[in-house]
């Protein structure tokens, strides 16, 4: 066999790998990073909170500084800092004022903690369908669910992408519902002319480490809501231990804890947070390279953007025609990691069909809360309530990890490259 033809066979059969190069892995963090990191460390003070009230309760001045200046970039009246984007869900779900037994609206495309910080509060999750297109939450399958024990939304922008906010925020105005905008994978994303996370009541982005900027681990709330603002602050920060002081008068959900983030943490988060227009712009760049590349192969459905939204490509998530393709999932996944096609994921979640979930079991072992007198009605969260998301999970959905490597364009042009000789060989794979 002569070179061209072995370059022409897929490697899974043999022929010569499309990618024989390892890419440079996704790493935000420069000197301007190290260097704050190291005053901070050469300070002495690493965390100045103090969980009782008094003027250091708020935390230190890195802290505060972090907080001005994401209140500032996201345009919004309060940034709050927190441990994780888990911990600022939680504190989300409490300071919205959810009682035990309330029901809340969520995704099951999504990190499993957006449901969980639900169930931390004894609330009950409900979970909507997707649309096809964003895999957002699909407002007519919200207004579905919707019951008289509805309090809350939770949408989560999944992969970079912001849901149908407008929709959103008009159904929770008619029913009086309260929305929490789960968008850690979206910060720098745009919805119209406003940043991703900042229309709802309150929004969270996530400081993970795999995501477009971080500080190891950490999270940021924002929110127009005064009221919100002060009781996000106080869950952090443990409550019961300072509503007494501080005059605070509602205890409801004045559980408090410490999902405070130290000084090292904020003083990275503030150089990272000058670095996300650029670090956005690339994962833009790079998606655009990719489109182009993958364009025409039949089968294949490249990201949806909606009009006026932009994508912040956390995931470049693909649809796959199985049917049209005349070929499953896995064995195409299979030849393009043959290929040398590393950050893709055959499949991402259903939460609702964990196994949490399918047994209803998550405080002790009685089925608590679902057993309880606090939960009004039997959910159900049999297979077949989210049939989009379902499918899209079990048969066609396509995602590569766009925060895995730093991707230059001759990268991208490889990752291209070998779809496209993957596509040439679909009947050799069959």
């Amino acid at each position: 066999m002569n070179n061209s033809e072995n370059r022409e066979k897929l490697a899974l059969f043999g022929g010569t790998k499309t990618i024989q190069t390892t890419f440079k892995r996704y790493n935000p963090i420069g000197i301007e990073e190290a260097e704050a990191a190291k005053q901070v460390i050469e300070s002495g003070v690493l965390s100045r909170f103090l969980g009782t009230w008094h003027e250091d309760f708020y935390g230190g001045t890195k802290v505060r500084e972090f907080e001005h200046a994401c209140a500032a970039y996201f345009g919004v009246k309060h940034a709050v800092t927190v441990n994780s984007a888990t911990s600022g869900l939680i504190a989300s779900v409490g300071a919205i004022g959810i009682e035990p037994g309330d029901e809340v609206i969520v995704s099951p495309w999504t990190m499993c903690a957006s449901a969980t910080a639900i169930l931390h509060w004894n609330a009950i999750p409900v979970f909507a369908d997707i649309e096809p297109e964003t895999f957002n939450l699909d407002p007519r399958s919200i207004e579905a669910n919707i019951t008289p024990h509805t309090k809350a939304i939770m949408a989560a922008d999944i992969f970079g992408h912001s849901a149908d906010m407008d929709a959103l925020m008009a159904i929770a105005d008619r029913h009086g519902l309260k929305v929490i905008s789960d968008a850690a994978q979206a910060p720098g994303a745009f919805y119209k002319d406003k940043y991703a996370g900042t229309l709802a009541h309150v929004g969270s982005y996530s400081l993970n480490y795999h995501k477009h900027i971080h500080t190891g681990e950490g999270g940021i709330l924002v929110t127009d809501d005064d009221q919100i603002c002060e009781r996000l602050q106080l869950i952090r920060n443990h409550a019961e231990a300072v509503v007494g002081g501080k005059g605070v008068t509602n205890l409801a959900n004045m559980i408090g804890y410490n999902f405070r983030l130290g000084e090292i943490e904020c003083a990275i988060g503030i150089e990272q947070l000058k670095k996300l227009k650029g670090f956005v712009a690339s994962r833009q760049h790079a998606a655009e390279r990719l489109n182009a590349g993958l364009n025409g192969l039949k089968g294949l459905r490249t990201p949806v953007v909606k009009q006026n939204c932009t994508h912040a490509y956390y995931v470049y998530p693909m649809v796959l025609d199985v049917s049209l393709l005349d070929l499953p999932r896995a064995r195409i996944v299979e030849a393009l990691q043959a290929e040398g096609v590393t950050g893709l994921s055959s499949s991402y979640v259903n939460l609702h069909l964990l196994p949490m979930y399918q047994q209803k079991m998550a405080y002790g072992s009685k089925g608590f809360p679902w057993t309880s007198d606090i939960c009004h009605r039997d959910v159900s969260y049999r297979r077949g309530i989210c049939p989009v998301a379902e499918e899209l999970n079990d048969r066609s959905y396509l995602g590569f990890a766009m925060c895995m490597h730093e991707l230059s364009d001759e990268n991208v042009d490889m990752i291209a490259s070998a779809f496209r000789k993957v596509w040439a060989n679909l009947a050799a794979l069959r």
